[in-house]
């Protein structure tokens, strides 16, 4: 990244208008006491202008472009649909088979990439290989339990192969549990665990070996992972509370030694298979009390702020936690 291209860019207008302040500050305070002060400013912001401030050391010496080029360089950059873009690249999405993960493959095909399935319900995954086909992407599908790291290293060595590469990675695969804490047992407990947390650990760790610079993580987590909802949470919200930590470390890992970004998207209540599993009611009582938008969340939404970590859109972003929960964790 050129800093003089990349960085200054878009300061462009702003320096205009900082000069034009800049001299009529110095023409107003001329003799008054403090024209020294605004003559600087003003020399400096010239220099800016005129491209002819050097980097400073340790740098390459590059001169910042002027004004005109610079404003060229801004225009490129904000090429808002091509930055919201995935053309060509290659996407894993886990927990393929129903809700998000679905509606996850079908937003990243429609903007161009290549889409690897994953899934531990082969009928239903092939559903969504044969839908993203009929939107145009390439698609693979593995059926996978990311709870083995075998079946995983086999995942994304197969999707490496046969797509080229791995440029995204969704960890979307979970498991739900709503259990008071005195009568869970063990086993239940370990089941959301290794699925939720140690699945999306095998499957971030497998990707990093083989991630090339600028590629992009995103763990599914949740709101219930950062607030409660008044069910008896403690596997399903310690998962989710655990990924916001994996999200950091991997990404205080890996974005500056490695170029790949981590994020975590939070989703609040969304219709899918695992809502369907709430006592009736609870749902309009929960979005009633606590969601200031007062509904459910649509999947495209949620799919909508996936692409945005997904994509260049989001290139100066990691370790960032997005809710996408219509305003929940503000109450």
């Amino acid at each position: 990244m050129s800093i003089a291209t990349d960085v200054l860019a878009p300061l462009a207008g702003t320096m205009r208008r900082r000069v034009a302040v800049g001299r009529g500050v110095r023409r107003r305070s001329a003799g008054a006491g403090n024209g020294n002060g605004a003559s600087l400013w003003c020399d400096k912001a010239r220099n800016l202008v005129r491209g002819e401030r050097q980097l400073g050391a340790g740098s390459d010496h590059q001169r910042i472009p002027a004004v005109g080029d610079m404003c060229q360089t801004f225009r490129r950059v904000v090429s808002m649909p091509d930055v919201f873009r995935v053309d060509g690249k290659v996407a894993i999405v886990t927990g393929a088979s129903s809700g998000l993960g679905v509606a996850f493959a079908h937003a990243l095909a429609e903007r161009g990439a290549q889409v690897s399935l994953a899934g531990r319900r082969a009928e239903r995954l092939h559903e969504t290989r044969r839908d993203v086909e009929v939107i145009g992407g390439r698609c693979i599908a593995t059926v996978t339990d990311v709870t083995d790291p075998r079946q995983c290293a086999e995942l994304v060595a197969r999707t490496a192969t046969e797509l080229g590469r791995v440029d995204i990675l969704i960890n979307n695969a979970g498991q739900g549990s709503v259990v008071p804490a005195t009568r869970e047992r063990p086993d239940e407990f370990r089941l959301v665990l290794d699925v939720n947390l140690m699945g999306t650990y095998w499957m971030t760790q497998e990707c990093g070996r083989v991630m090339g610079p600028g590629s992009s993580i995103i763990n599914i987590g949740s709101v219930l992972g950062l607030t409660t909802a008044g069910l008896p949470h403690a596997a399903y919200s310690s998962s989710k509370a655990a990924i916001v930590g994996l999200t950091r470390d991997l990404a205080q890992q890996w974005s500056g030694r490695k170029g790949i970004r981590v994020n975590c998207l939070a989703p609040g209540f969304f219709p899918t298979e695992m809502t369907d599993q709430y006592p009736p009611g609870y749902l309009d009582q929960t979005v009633s009390a606590r969601v200031p938008m007062g509904r459910l969340g649509r999947l495209e939404e949620c799919a909508a702020a996936m692409l945005f970590l997904a994509s260049d859109a989001a290139s100066y972003i990691t370790g960032a936690v997005l809710p996408v929960d219509g305003g929940m964790l503000v109450t």
